[in-house]
């Protein structure tokens, strides 16, 4: 019993406390930081993988109007019309697929996630859909394809040591394209 009063008693070890004590809320403060840019990573990759989805979704719409390509290598949204062709593309609801893939519900001119309290988790808006047809008959030019691409704001709030900062806001961009296979 004496050495276990011995040991409380012997004060080499007070010198150092505060020390560990400032290493401990260091390594806590990097590792909440760390983690914070960890989950905005993971959002702002959900989306854009989400995106890239409804993009390939609505190329894959796309697909019962494209030309045949046996003939002439070709893979753009044409339907013959009388003596010729016409271009005939389809824009799909991304939205709605986004919405759909994300569980995301529409507020405002947003589309939002909510946390299970209430929060806001992040919310996306100005979607932007640009479609390039490949030109009609291009012949030997194999770059042309049928793409569409797509941008789209996303905006999360960002949260560290109990405080709301400015939150993190980056444009998503994503493309996606149809070739068609024989």
């Amino acid at each position: 019993m004496s050495s276990v009063t011995q040991i409380l008693k012997d004060r080499r070890g007070a010198t150092s406390f505060p020390l560990i004590v400032a290493i401990t809320l260091a390594l806590v403060i990097i590792f909440a930081g760390i983690s914070e840019y960890l989950r905005l990573l993971i959002i702002a990759q959900g989306v854009r993988d989400a995106v890239q989805s409804s993009a390939i979704s609505a190329v894959t719409e796309n697909y019962d109007d494209v030309y045949h390509g046996v003939r002439e290598g070709y893979s753009g949204a044409y339907q013959p019309m009388a003596e010729d062709f016409e271009e005939s593309l389809d824009y799909g609801d991304i939205y709605r697929r986004l919405d759909n893939h994300l569980g995301l519900s529409r507020s405002g001119g947003y589309h939002q996630k909510l946390t299970d309290s209430g929060e806001l988790e992040y919310r996306v808006w100005g979607l932007d859909v640009d479609i390039s047809n490949a030109p009609f008959a291009a012949g030997d030019v194999s770059g042309d394809r049928f793409i569409i691409d797509c941008t789209i704001e996303l905006e999360v709030p960002v949260r560290f040591g109990g405080e709301m900062l400015p939150p993190m806001r980056i444009t998503v961009k994503t493309s996606a394209g149809y070739t068609p296979k024989f």
